[in-house]
């Protein structure tokens, strides 16, 4: 079953497989905030409208003031990204031709962007996916020849949040055998900014965080994000992006966002409440269920019951899953269940019960 590699745009699942598309179509591959944009950026938008007429700042103004207050750093420790995406394909220009560990399951542009400049990686399975507990002594063994290594906290697919001091044993490691750690945290806006490891770059010139406006604030369509490293390395990775990567209105509704603190909190308290009913309800059924502290609930169905089947049923019924075919150590027995509205997860409830009593 050849499937997309990554989730949102439905219609290419359906295409790919050789399936009708149903009228209505639930989308749980893509773990976007349900709630939507916060509500300025429409109550604003027509102030947004001359923005289009004029260049953008050149140093990502006045968001890149924004997140050096936000996380109380310098300006010259951020660099601004057209999404995230675009700062792992930049960042892996740091990497050409050098070996690179990566944690599995995980996000899955690491390897592909990593592959293309030619670095050799060297994967490391967890084998816990419920916990998502790192391998720390293995790790610890492959960073001694290693130049860097990859971590998505909280973890995609699996939502599970790693060990604040296990990842902080790594980074002091990481000093004394020479090896760079990328830290992603793009759904750590869910969990809560104590659990971010932006506060010990300053200190560790080896550590490199990436963080993605996209998903708490709902705004995967302005493509937005940045990272916090050493200035050396962020003067390195600038040199390297085009001039005027980001657009005016990402730059200005992306500053917005970052005083959206009450909408932030309804949404994690929406999302948690959510999150447990499904993980309970999953488990009752008889799935195993990882660990999720995001907006997303990761699970793999019980034994006797076959996941491709599953999968393309829930596709007949206009429910459409993240698949987890070209996520290491899944290897398309799990899913991943995107948290949306009230609608759509009664949707998906019913959908899910008529398979459990037929199964």
């Amino acid at each position: 079953m050849q499937l997309p590699n990554h989730g949102a745009n439905p219609q290419n699942v359906y295409h790919q497989l050789g399936l009708v598309m149903p009228e209505e179509v639930y989308d749980f591959s893509e773990n976007v905030n349900s709630a939507g944009p916060p509500p300025f950026v429409e109550a604003r938008w027509r102030t947004f409208y001359p923005l289009i007429q004029r260049y953008p700042d050149p140093d990502g103004e006045p968001f890149l003031s924004k997140v050096a207050a936000f996380h109380d750093v310098q300006k010259d420790s951020i660099l601004l990204g057209n999404g995230a995406s675009e700062l792992f394909s930049v960042l892996v220009r740091r990497y050409a031709n050098k070996r690179i560990i990566i944690v599995h399951p995980t996000f899955s542009e690491y390897e592909r962007t990593l592959t293309a400049v030619g670095a050799e990686i060297v994967p490391v399975i967890v084998e816990d996916i419920v916990h998502y507990t790192l391998p720390m002594e293995h790790l610890k063994r492959e960073m001694v020849n290693a130049d860097a290594l990859y971590i998505c906290t909280p973890n995609n697919p699996t939502g599970v949040l790693p060990k604040k001091e296990e990842l902080l044993q790594l980074i002091s490691h990481g000093a004394k055998v020479n090896c760079e750690l990328v830290i992603d945290e793009a759904f750590i806006d869910w969990v809560d900014e104590a659990y971010s490891l932006i506060q010990y770059v300053v200190e560790n010139p080896h550590l490199i965080v990436v963080r993605s406006m996209t998903k708490m604030y709902a705004i995967p369509g302005l493509r937005l994000g940045y990272l916090v490293a050493s200035p050396v390395v962020v003067a390195e990775l600038k040199s390297i992006l085009p001039h005027w990567n980001l657009n005016a209105f990402a730059l200005t509704i992306g500053t917005g966002c970052l005083d959206e603190h009450v909408y932030c909190q309804h949404a994690i308290a929406y999302a948690r409440k959510q999150r447990e009913s499904l993980q309970s309800y999953l488990q009752k059924n008889g799935c195993q269920v990882t660990n999720s502290v995001t907006n997303y609930v990761c699970f793999a169905l019980p034994k006797n019951q076959q996941a491709d089947t599953f999968f393309t049923y829930c596709l007949s019924k206009g429910v459409v899953l993240r698949h987890t075919k070209n996520f290491m150590g899944l290897n398309g027995e799990w899913f991943r269940i995107g948290i949306k509205d009230i609608v759509a997860m009664t949707y998906l409830q019913n959908c899910l019960q008529a398979w459990f009593n037929a199964n």
